[in-house]
């Protein structure tokens, strides 16, 4: 297995603990600290990032099955996707930084590119 196939399998697991924890985290620990806006606010955060970092292990499948920059590519736009996506919400929820917000779309766009480019690896794929 090659080292990116590895990288993305092991980024993509740990992500998605962490997305588990801040799921638990908004559930449990700030429920009643915050607004019911933000606490979806939050559970909007860690939703995708638990469906972009399963992305992540499914591209690290791939990148050893499909020897394609596409795929290698999405994957560096799906972890960018959740660090900006994510990250931004959860910052916005728990530091009450409205600017955050702004970071928001960035992230999506990435998650976007990261679909598309997987899309364009596999459609590239050699049979």
């Amino acid at each position: 297995m090659n080292r990116t196939a590895r990288l993305f399998l092991a980024i993509g697991a740990i992500s998605c603990a962490i997305a588990v924890v801040a799921g638990a985290f908004g559930a449990h620990a700030i429920a009643e600290a915050v607004t019911p806006e933000r606490l979806a606010t939050f559970k909007t955060g860690a939703q995708y990032q638990l469906v972009h970092s399963l992305g992540l292990i499914l591209v690290g499948i791939l990148a050893v099955c499909i020897p394609s920059t596409a795929i290698q590519w999405s994957g560096w736009f799906f972890l960018t996707g959740v660090v900006l996506f994510s990250g931004s919400l959860y910052a916005l929820v728990l530091a009450d930084v409205p600017a955050l917000g702004a970071v928001t779309p960035l992230g999506g766009l990435a998650f976007i590119c990261g679909w598309l480019l997987l899309a364009w690896g596999a459609w590239e794929a050699k049979a």
